[in-house]
Parts: C-alpha cells; sequence; structure tokens
C-alpha cells in the first residue's frame, strides 16, 4: 500500500506519530497486546500503516501489514451492506416481519418469568422485523453477556456456538424454541441478531452465505484475504489469539497455526469473519465513497446514507433504551443504524469523532470508523480478547483527531 505525508492530506506528522508511540509502548513494549496494525487514511489515501510488534508470542513471528486478523463482530457491518443490495432489489421491506421468511419463528414470545425448561411467556406486543435484527432491537441476545436467563438458555444449548455439523438452520430452529429478552423494538440489546440476517440471506437469494458475500462484496473490492475459513496457504498470516490470565499475562486461546478457524459450517454473519487491515480498508474506503470503489459499485450511496442514521425508535441514543452493559461502544451520545453504531453526540460521548461518524468492533479488541464529514478512515487491529480490556478506540480517536489541522 502506497503511503503519502500525512501532511498533504492535512495532518500533522508529529502528532500522528503519537499512534505509533502510544501503542507500541504503551501496549506492545508494556506486554499488554501481542502486536497491531493501524492505518490511518483520509481522503482516499492512507497516510499511516504501521505494523508492530508479534503476530505469534510463541513463535516469535512478526507482526505484518498483511497479517490475517479475526475480526469478529466488524462481520456484522460487512454482511449488512451485503443484505441491504437484496433491499434494494427490492426483494424485501425492513417493515416485513421476520416470520414471513422464517415461518417458524410465527410465534415468538417474550420471557415473563422462569428459566430453561420452564419459561413462563407472554406474546409480542408486535412482530419482530428485519428492521429490527439490523438495529439490534430484536429482543435477541448473546450467550456470553451473562446477565439474563435467556442468555443462560442460549449457553446451556450453545446457540450460536460454533462446532461440527452445526449450521445456521441449527441456530435458527433453536431460537424458534426460546423465548425472546423483550418485545421487539422495546429496548437494544447485542445479540446473534445479525446471525439471522445472514440467515435471511441464505433463504432470500438462494445462495449459501459465503458465495454470497464472496460475489457481492470480496470480489469486486478486491479483498482476496476475507472469508470464513483460512485457507491452507494463507496459515502462516493468521496471527495467534490471546487473552489475559488472573497474572495479567497473556495466553493463548486460538493457535494461529492450529485454529479453530478451519473447515467451519457455521457461517456467522455477525462474528465469523477473518480479514487484513488492507482488505477492511477497501471495504470502508467504498463506504466513505457512497458505495462505490474503483469503478465497482456494490451499493446505492442514498441506501448507505440511510443505513448510516440513527434508526434507534424516537432518535433515542444507546443510553436511553439499551440493556446490559456490553457492547462494542459506549453508549451516551451514539445511535445506532442498520449495521453501524453512529456517533449523534460527540460532547456527551466524550470522544471527538464527528457527528456522523459510524464505526463498530470485534471480540479481540479490533476496531474502525468512518467519518465522512472529515474524509477519514481509520482501522485498527490486535488479537486480544474481550475487546473491553482496553479503551483503545477512545484513547486512538484524541491522538488521531488532534493531527487534523
Amino acid at each position: 500500500m502506497e503511503l503519502v505525508a500525512p501532511q498533504a492530506l492535512g495532518l500533522n506528522s508529529d502528532q500522528l506519530a503519537r499512534v505509533n508511540e502510544h501503542l507500541r509502548q504503551g501496549y506492545i513494549e508494556a506486554g499488554k497486546i501481542p502486536g497491531s496494525v493501524t492505518l490511518v487514511a483520509r481522503r482516499g489515501r492512507a497516510c499511516l500503516l504501521d505494523a508492530a510488534g508479534q503476530r505469534d508470542l510463541a513463535r516469535g513471528t512478526p507482526m505484518t501489514a498483511d497479517t490475517i486478523f479475526r475480526i469478529f463482530s466488524m462481520s456484522k457491518p460487512l454482511t449488512s451492506v451485503a443484505f441491504m443490495t437484496l433491499y434494494e432489489r427490492g426483494l424485501f421491506s425492513l417493515d416485513d416481519p421476520v416470520h414471513r421468511f422464517i415461518p417458524s419463528w410465527r410465534q415468538l414470545a417474550v420471557r415473563k418469568a422462569g428459566a430453561i425448561p420452564a419459561f413462563e411467556t407472554v406474546p409480542c406486543q408486535r412482530p419482530m422485523t428485519i428492521r429490527d435484527l439490523l438495529r439490534h432491537t430484536s429482543g435477541l441476545t448473546y450467550d456470553f453477556l451473562r446477565e439474563t436467563n435467556i442468555d443462560y438458555a442460549y449457553r446451556k444449548l450453545q446457540v450460536g456456538n460454533p462446532r461440527p455439523d452445526y449450521r445456521l438452520q441449527d441456530m435458527i430452529d433453536q431460537l424458534a424454541e426460546l423465548p425472546l429478552e423483550f418485545s421487539p423494538g422495546q429496548r437494544w440489546n447485542y445479540s446473534l441478531a445479525t446471525d439471522v440476517v445472514g440467515y435471511l440471506i441464505e433463504v432470500i437469494s438462494g445462495q449459501s452465505l459465503p458465495e454470497f458475500l464472496q460475489q457481492t462484496l470480496f470480489e469486486p473490492l478486491g479483498m482476496v484475504d476475507t472469508g470464513f475459513n483460512i485457507a491452507p496457504d494463507k496459515m502462516a498470516r493468521l496471527a495467534s489469539c490471546y487473552e489475559r490470565d488472573a497474572d495479567k499475562q497473556l495466553v493463548c486461546n486460538d493457535d494461529g497455526q492450529d485454529s479453530q478457524f478451519h473447515d467451519r459450517v457455521f457461517y456467522s454473519g455477525g462474528g465469523g469473519l477473518l480479514s487484513t487491515v488492507g482488505d477492511y480498508y477497501r471495504f470502508c474506503q467504498m463506504l466513505l465513497q457512497g458505495g462505490t470503489l474503483d469503478g465497482q459499485r456494490i451499493i446505492g450511496s442514498r441506501t448507505l446514507a440511510y443505513m448510516t442514521r440513527n434508526h434507534l425508535p424516537g432518535g433515542v441514543d444507546l443510553a436511553g433504551i439499551a440493556m446490559g452493559h456490553f457492547a462494542e461502544t459506549d453508549y451516551d451520545g451514539v445511535g445506532f443504524g442498520l449495521g453501524f453504531a453512529t456517533r449523534e453526540d460527540p460532547v456527551r460521548n466524550g470522544n471527538p469523532a464527528t457527528r456522523g461518524s459510524y464505526y463498530w468492533g470485534g471480540l479481540a479488541s479490533t476496531l474502525f470508523w468512518v467519518d465522512p464529514a472529515e474524509e477519514l478512515v481509520v482501522i485498527f487491529m490486535t488479537q486480544l480478547m474481550p475487546s473491553s480490556t482496553f479503551a483503545f478506540r477512545s484513547q486512538l480517536e484524541a491522538i488521531v483527531y488532534a493531527a487534523l489541522e
């Protein structure tokens, strides 16, 4: 990737260099993360691409710009954009009930009391819609949230947990038998909703999710290293993933050279993709340019602008509607669109990204944001779980925005 001088893009080079200093000295040399790759681009040109540290500590393998990462929930924007290309064909409406495409979900109900296997339920006040799935107001949840009897049921039944011979249809069948956390549209909750969107892609398009994403996004955008499984000839570039033990030492939880990310048949549109900084930058630059890149139109500019507006009921921020304590974002001053968090009030949020910027992150501490007003894209990749360990986004925002002249 060709780099240009920061000052040519209206950034102060001395201030921007603090990104590298902060990550290398504060995190990598301190043993808090194994390594990272960071990209800053403005006006369609990259001015910082820094690979630091190691992608495998035991083997001493250096981090490189083409390292492949588990992007986990940074899969969600990719799946959501791909899904909305079907919307542009007139194949569904955002207010369609989900049971139009998943008939077994027609009788979904809301938990009133009890626990698995003896839930007491009440009917939903209205059906779950496709819009609910895209903006996480569906009433679904995640097993790892560990806050309710519903997410306990998900853990007990391993709902959405990749394993041999477990497929999207199995997840759909399990969810048909479980109650919702709340009636659709009443609250916001981080959930398996985007995995359901991936299933709807298969139902509506007639293709498998990997085939559809390859045809709709990866091939036209030249995202050559993005997919659900690591190819044998690319395994050497897959970073190992880490967590911290009780002594705050890094412990490998998925070896890049013996990874679970191979031969998987559960295609999680919400968290199952692998990618590189270079590939994800091409996706982000397409977003910044209104849905096109290098002459390839992926999605319409008006559709994309619509997706990146706040779709939460009544225009509230997440603080006013979210349940639970974990997501890949703060809640104050943040809205949610159709697959992206949206910055609604930077002052209330406490971070300097421009109103109208949008973003998300992944469980292994990866993150990105797109700021249309500043024509700015920032991508940060590392492999440390969980993403709540360190406040990378707010720190990087403070450094990067201070570099803008």
